[in-house]
């Protein structure tokens, strides 16, 4: 008798776990299941120059995540070695870099972003750039700002493998510091660790763009219609159409009845907008419960 209940209790403790385990997979379902359903209302109920808009700013929103994300594990990885590198070598090299990467990153992202726009307007205007190497540059903007976080995380993981006898072993067998650094260390050892902080990094990156893409339109909208700048949800958001779809959230409050409009003569701004929340909402949680889970 106190032996099924013992292996009751136990099988319920594992189906807890395994629910608990996969709550970052239904997160990332739920998120993919919401846009979805959103692209389908705003096939049936939006008119079709409006919803290319909203698909193409969706689209180039992500892709630059994406490459951002991409750019900022590569220059994380090499500002990782550098700095290794560089306290092997010496003080004073040590010092040199440490000077450097935190004169960097004393710089404020939104500023670095915005700076990045001020170039990419320049070049705009004297070369009329293509859509690729606009969205290029834009991810490497936002890489640049947001890759000493992952960088930090890659040299703590360096730290923490010094301390152990792996690290001395593999040395005193003739490995060489680099192989034993880029394959057994980060590759081998620390991938779950950097796709966690990837993750985050990636929903930074999409709150980082969408915000200074919106101060940009919202605030420089006549320069930045002179260059030509591709659409993204956060330029989308301050259009003016936009902007009055998400006036007419607020009038709904003093109005309750008009709450359904919203779904139907608002959509534009509304979809946008519910795009951008749930997205941020859905990244977080994604990398909340990957992290716990890495916890245990």
């Amino acid at each position: 008798m106190f032996t099924k209940k013992t292996n009751k209790f136990r099988k319920k403790n594992a189906v807890q776990k395994k629910r608990r385990d996969k709550k970052e997979i239904t997160w990332f379902k739920a998120w993919l299941g919401g846009l979805g359903l959103t692209w389908l209302w705003l096939y049936f109920f939006l008119n079709a120059p409006a919803r290319q808009k909203i698909e193409t700013a969706m689209l180039n929103t992500f892709a630059i995540a994406v490459l951002a994300t991409t750019l900022a594990l590569a220059l994380a990885w090499g500002y990782a070695l550098t700095v290794y590198y560089a306290r092997r070598k010496g003080r004073f090299t040590e010092q040199v870099s440490d000077i450097l990467f935190s004169t960097w990153r004393a710089l404020p992202q939104i500023l670095g972003l915005l700076f990045g726009y001020v170039l990419l307007a320049y070049f705009q205007q004297s070369q009329h750039w293509a859509l690729p190497p606009v969205l290029f540059f834009l991810a490497l903007t936002v890489a640049l700002v947001v890759f000493p976080e992952l960088g930090d995380l890659l040299l703590e993981r360096i730290a923490y493998f010094q301390k152990s006898d792996f690290f001395d072993a593999m040395r005193v067998s003739g490995v060489r510091d680099s192989q034993i650094i880029n394959y057994d260390i980060l590759f081998k050892n620390s991938r779950v660790h950097i796709l966690n902080k990837l993750i985050a990094v990636f929903g930074m990156t999409f709150f980082l763009l969408i915000s200074v893409d919106f101060i940009v339109s919202v605030g420089l909208s006549q320069s930045v219609s002179l260059v030509n700048m591709p659409k993204t949800l956060g330029n989308i958001l301050a259009h003016i159409d936009s902007k009055q779809d998400i006036l007419a959230i607020g009038r709904v409050l003093s109005h309750p009845g008009q709450f359904i409009s919203l779904f139907f003569t608002h959509l534009q701004g509304v979809s946008v907008a519910f795009i951008i929340v749930f997205s941020l909402l859905a990244l977080y949680k994604i990398s909340q419960h990957f992290s716990r889970r890495l916890e245990i």
